[in-house]
């Protein structure tokens, strides 16, 4: 697997959905796999509510930031986020988004979207729609085009990820991986 992984991922949103919390947890799992990673995000507005963007490389990159046309995966815990930065991805790339419709992205790349808003408040914790959407996407993966990578990490990478995380903090862990769990077992 550390050969073969070589993955540029954008997680898309606003100040407060968790942009970064999933990209760290994203750069967590690729560590213990043992292989490299960079990370680097820009923000909007410094404050909740402004436009963040992480870049996440995965594999033998020599630079943080995603090029225009080379990305392989846009988590967008927003719509918006699709036209702000689809840009970046590449022509067998596919998106991941939180909202209530599967309306085809432009560019004709493949979209699999969920309400992860709605999911993550039928489950009783609203503000975990970024872990509910980041499991949404591992059960996706396999279903993406030919030509496309799968997520370079597994459902029980970040489970164990966040085990360690929030050691000590039973019940924060057992809602994000209830998120995540429930993310993953959504259609």
């Amino acid at each position: 697997m550390k050969e073969r992984a070589k993955q540029q991922i954008l997680v898309g949103g606003i100040g407060g959905q968790g942009v970064l919390f999933v990209t760290s947890l994203l750069a967590e799992a690729a560590i213990r796999k043992g292989l490299p990673v960079f990370t680097s995000e820009t923000h909007g507005m410094a404050q909740r509510g402004g436009t963040v963007v992480s870049h996440l490389k995965v594999g033998s990159f020599s630079s943080p930031m995603i090029r225009p046309g080379h990305g392989n995966v846009l988590l967008a815990l927003k719509p918006e986020s699709i036209a702000d930065h689809e840009a970046f991805l590449g022509p067998d790339a596919w998106i991941v988004v939180n909202r209530p419709t599967q309306d085809k992205p432009t560019r004709g790349r493949q979209l699999f979207a969920l309400d992860a808003d709605k999911t993550a408040k039928k489950i009783g914790n609203s503000k975990s729609a970024n872990l509910v959407l980041l499991g949404f996407a591992l059960a996706q993966a396999p279903r993406t085009p030919k030509g496309s990578r799968r997520l370079f990490c597994s459902l029980e990478d970040l489970k164990s990820v966040l085990e360690e995380r929030l050691a000590g903090r039973e019940g924060m862990l057992e809602a994000c991986v209830r998120a995540l769990e429930t993310g993953h077992g959504a259609e």
